[in-house]
Parts: C-alpha cells; sequence; structure tokens
C-alpha cells in the first residue's frame, strides 16, 4: 500500500511528477523525450530528475493500481488466461519476460528469469494463481514446460493449446518490445523486472480497447481513467 507523504518533501507539485511518470511509462519516449516535453509546457527539469521519479513513484503508482484492480476483477479474470514467453536482452545475454493476461487483455503478471524450462514455468504459475486464483482455462503454445508444469500442479486438463488461440497475449507483447526499443535495452535483470511489472499496471489501467467501444464510451472511459490517475498517491 502507498504511503500518504509519499510527496512530503518533493517541492515539485504531484501533478507534475504524475505527469513525467505517465509519459515516460505509458508512452514509448526516452527520459530525453520527457524531458523536452515537460520544457515546452514550461516545466524545466533534467531528465535525471525524470529518472529519479520514475524510479521512486513507479512502483508505488502501479502498487496501488494494482491493487484496486485485482479487487475488483479478480473474479472476473478467472475465466480464461492466456500465457506466453518472450526473450528479453539483458546486458547482451538473454533473458526469459513470462506474461500472463486475460480473454480481454488485462495483464495479470509479469515474471523475468534467466531460463526456460519446467521450473521457471513453475515457479510463473504459482506465483500467478498465488495472487489471481484459479482460471477454468490456461491457453499456451506447445512448449513442453508448460505441460509439466501443470501436470505437477494438477491443471493439466484446463490447457488449451492451437495455432492461433495465443493471439490474445502475443499481441500483448506489442506494447512492452515498442517501450523496450526507446528505452534502448535492459541492464539488469532487476531493473527489467521492475519495468514490466511498473508497465503492466499501468498498460492496464489505460488499456481501453478502444477499437470494441464507440468513440463517447472511449472518451468517457479515457477521462476517467485520467482522474484516477491524478489522484494516486495522493
Amino acid at each position: 500500500m502507498t504511503r500518504p507523504a509519499s510527496f512530503k518533501y518533493f517541492k515539485t507539485s504531484p501533478e507534475i511528477i504524475r505527469l513525467a511518470v505517465m509519459l515516460y511509462i505509458r508512452f514509448p519516449l526516452s527520459l530525453r523525450n520527457v524531458e523536452d516535453l515537460l520544457h515546452e509546457r514550461g516545466i524545466d527539469v533534467s531528465h535525471e530528475t525524470v529518472r529519479y521519479w520514475w524510479n521512486r513513484f513507479g512502483p508505488l503508482f502501479a502498487a496501488e493500481i494494482r491493487r484496486k484492480r485485482v479487487q475488483q476483477l479478480r473474479a472476473f479474470s478467472k475465466w480464461k488466461w492466456h500465457v506466453d514467453e518472450v526473450f528479453v536482452k539483458v546486458n547482451g545475454k538473454r533473458h526469459y519476460l513470462w506474461r500472463a493476461v486475460d480473454h480481454e487483455g488485462e495483464v495479470l503478471e509479469a515474471v523475468v528469469t534467466k531460463r526456460r524450462n519446467k521450473q521457471a514455468a513453475l515457479n510463473f504459475l504459482r506465483k500467478l494463481m498465488k495472487r489471481n486464483g484459479k482460471a477454468e482455462n490456461v491457453v499456451t503454445d506447445r512448449f513442453a514446460s508448460y505441460r509439466a508444469a501443470l501436470r505437477e500442479l494438477g491443471a493439466l486438463e484446463k490447457q488449451q493449446t492451437g495455432r492461433w488461440l495465443n493471439n490474445r497475449v502475443e499481441n500483448s507483447h506489442l506494447p512492452f518490445r515498442r517501450r523496450e526499443r526507446a528505452m534502448q535495452r535492459f541492464r539488469r535483470m532487476r531493473s527489467l523486472q521492475k519495468f514490466a511489472s511498473v508497465h503492466s499496471s499501468v498498460y492496464n489501467h489505460f488499456n481501453q480497447e478502444r477499437s470494441l467501444t464507440s468513440r463517447d464510451t472511449f472518451k468517457l472511459t479515457r477521462t476517467a481513467a485520467l482522474s484516477e490517475w491524478r489522484q494516486l498517491c495522493s
């Protein structure tokens, strides 16, 4: 849970800090891009200040968003999970980012590991189930480690595989990939895990599925999301 006095010792207003953190996490911008956008709005800060704000407040904002959304969507997100992993270079070495989304694209969990085997899949699924309960169906690709891990968890009958069944999670990787290119890769595994978790929560908060709703509905939900964002850690 975030602390009410998060902004207590900062001279900059909370509104500016929230804006800077949102720009950096939500959009594929570099720290210097965010600095230039703030300067255009008459806010003079360095890119290192933006970096400090993101490191300090990004996890706090993400934790508050996650706490509210888990309470609201936990029962709703148990119908079907889509699980997949992508490789990410960290200091030139290959790591794996395991991600799970529900049937509407809500990111449920993101975990970084050094290996892509049964134990890594098992640890990821255990963490996923601990936070979100157990799903009725788990859609995966044909990677053998998923089958072995689900068998150990006693949920093998819930697994579904198919050529196009997992497109939901495959498409959900794209915002993170765009963000990864803007950041010019990651230097530490801890940094990757931190950013993946924060990015997932912020993506969930602002993801309105605009292609599936009318323009009027999208405008209302977008305004509500921005209003909730401005009240984080208030």
